[in-house]
């Protein structure tokens, strides 16, 4: 048996953030994922976009965070080294009922103290975004709507917790929560850990994992979306976020043009039960091109290099009715945080949980602090954590002196997005044990082959890594990537990778 001062389950971005701001403090902290790597549940797959807060009621939870991380998200993107992108965005109206709703976000937006909002005509739309179609009648301007890599802040937090003493412990999915003497029991297939708090991050499971102790108060139906990813040679074609506010209710279309250059089209809303989890449905898809042909007319769908879907995990309060637990009401659209005798749930957490998180687990934290009598700070945490050189941001200098200190940094192996073998090195040693670990950390396969040319190498490299031959090594986990012997087969009759 293992003890520890507090138990988080899930490496999430809110795991992996509550985690940070326990590192904080002077506790132990323990983080169990069930997975092979942070990163691998709800945050994995979302719209990438920091939000304002005049989306959110006045006076909740939500709003209060969400206009507090917003304001604080340059220093923490300073603070993790984490690329950040405050572009701004414009919410588009193309008739009388979508006008009504963007009156309404930007009274609701000034109640909340959101700075810089403003209504633009149709001249200013066009002058800001002239390939949104010229039909939109009026945008909602909000300056400080910025964008992020989800997988780039969520190892980032993940490495600055790990550095400041918090221990993460993978494969590791609690399969028993039992409360004990002095706090909880918590069994894995390998392992019981003792700790006096638990903090359920677990994503999609927050509900059931609560349940192994608690009766339900709120559960998860999860709905699915799709998304489409293009190439980055569209870079500049919307220069803001784009949230298209439909006439009819429903799901809008979102363009954003991303840290690495690519523009994301997206989400759909459908069932979970439409298709397996994690794939995407034709008729999402379809969906979403019919869109992108109304909003931005000219946008070269041809130009999309992947397409991948997400679960949105939606709360909702349940009562047990002939013996069955059923939805009560109406889906829950403030954050639940429940507390209940050293046991603090986060369960549904959605948008805008990514802009949320750093807060939300500074939040978290503060409870678990008063749970074990204020604990006092750790003298020697440090918030700043240093990110992967990308040797293709620099100049030409800088990367000749990188290059001349090690000359793997001047080997190329994904060509597309220009990541070199000194990169990969790195973020295998940092923590990636598949090929989606690696793209997360370091870019290998985001471009425009996605990976048909560098996954050979990327998959020899982990093996070595690893100890293990080639074909155990794993795409995302789960089934094997490939199978027997990988055979080199030099590209474009080259015997060497390219250099810078």
């Amino acid at each position: 048996m293992e003890y520890t001062d507090v138990a988080v389950i899930g490496a999430g971005l809110l795991g992996c953030f509550a985690a940070r701001a326990l590192a904080a403090l002077d506790v132990h902290v323990t983080v169990l994922e069930a997975r092979e790597d942070v990163c691998t549940g709800v945050s994995r797959a979302n719209t990438a976009i920091v939000y304002t807060g005049c989306d959110t009621r006045p006076g909740t939870l939500k709003t209060e965070l969400c206009v507090r991380a917003n304001r604080d998200f340059d220093r923490l993107c300073r603070e993790l080294d984490v690329r950040f992108s405050r572009c701004g965005s414009l919410m588009a109206a193309f008739g009388p009922r979508a006008e009504g709703v963007l009156k309404k976000k930007l009274d609701q937006g000034r109640e909340n103290g959101v700075p810089g909002l403003e209504l633009l005509g149709p001249a200013e739309i066009r002058a800001m975004e002239p390939n949104l179609s010229p039909d939109a009648t009026l945008a909602l301007y909000a300056p400080g709507t910025g964008t992020v890599g989800p997988w780039e802040l969520c190892i980032a937090a993940f490495e600055n917790a790990r550095d400041n003493g918090a221990d993460f412990r993978f494969s590791q999915e609690v399969r028993r929560l039992a409360r004990s003497e002095g706090g909880f029991l918590l069994e894995t297939d390998d392992n019981t850990y003792a700790a006096k708090v638990v903090i359920n991050c677990a994503g999609l499971r927050a509900d059931a994992v609560r349940e192994l102790t608690e009766r339900p108060a709120v559960r998860i139906f999860p709905t699915a979306a799709d998304y489409l990813v293009l190439d980055d040679r569209l870079s500049g074609f919307v220069k803001h976020i784009i949230f298209h506010e439909p006439e009819e209710k429903g799901k809008g279309l979102t363009l954003v043009p991303t840290v690495d250059g690519a523009l994301l089209a997206g989400p759909t809303e459908r069932p979970r039960n439409t298709a397996p989890d994690w794939a995407t449905s034709r008729e999402g898809l379809e969906e979403l091109r019919a869109l992108c042909g109304r909003i931005v007319p000219g946008l070269p769908l041809s130009e999309t290099i992947r397409s991948f879907a997400a679960l949105r995990p939606n709360p909702w309060a349940v009562r047990e009715e002939n013996g069955q637990w059923a939805r009560d009401g109406r889906s829950i659209s403030s954050f639940t945080v429940l507390e209940e005798d050293g046991l603090i749930s986060l369960i549904g957490i959605k948008t805008p949980g990514l802009t949320c998180a750093a807060a939300l687990g500074e939040h978290v934290a503060a409870m678990a602090a008063r749970i074990l009598d204020d604990p006092g700070r750790n003298p020697r945490f440090d918030p700043r954590r240093r990110g992967i050189t990308r040797v293709h941001d620099l100049n030409e200098a800088e990367r000749a002196d990188l290059v001349r200190r090690d000359p793997d940094y001047g080997q190329v192996v994904c060509r597309c997005r220009g990541v070199t073998l000194g990169e990969i090195e790195e973020a295998i040693r940092r923590g990636a044990v598949t090929l989606e670990g690696v793209k997360r950390r370091a870019g290998a396969g985001m471009g425009r082959c996605q990976g048909s040319r560098c996954a050979e190498t990327v998959v020899k490299l982990l093996a070595e890594a690893l100890g293990v031959p080639p074909w155990q090594v794993t795409k995302d986990g789960g089934a094997a990537l490939v199978t027997g012997e990988l055979h080199h087969k030099p590209d474009n009759g080259q015997k060497k990778a390219p250099r810078y």
